[in-house]
């Protein structure tokens, strides 16, 4: 992954400058990466950009799924289906 590094701020910093930061995240839809003891702690993400990451994950999720249904549906004989009242019968339902 390649960040901007003009785009990282230490924790430190960044509590001094909390308004500020997320002023400009908002404003630019760019990502804010920040720091602790030199490593990546976090990403701060305009709200908008967080909704279309959950709209994506919504969407691979769905595609998962069918993907899924698709494979068991493969070998499904129709007429082995059994009845849903008849299943809870011998289920004791």
């Amino acid at each position: 992954m390649l960040v901007n590094t003009k785009k990282m701020i230490a924790v430190g910093k960044l509590q001094k400058e909390l308004t500020q930061k997320l002023r400009e995240v908002s404003e630019t839809g760019e990502p804010l990466y920040v720091l602790r003891n030199n490593e990546m702690a976090a990403v701060i993400l305009a709200a908008d950009e967080y909704e279309l990451l959950k709209q994506a994950e919504d969407i691979l999720e769905h595609v998962e799924i069918a993907e899924t249904v698709e494979k068991r549906l493969k070998g499904h004989v129709r007429s082995k289906n059994m009845p849903w009242e008849k299943m809870k019968r011998k289920h004791g339902l």
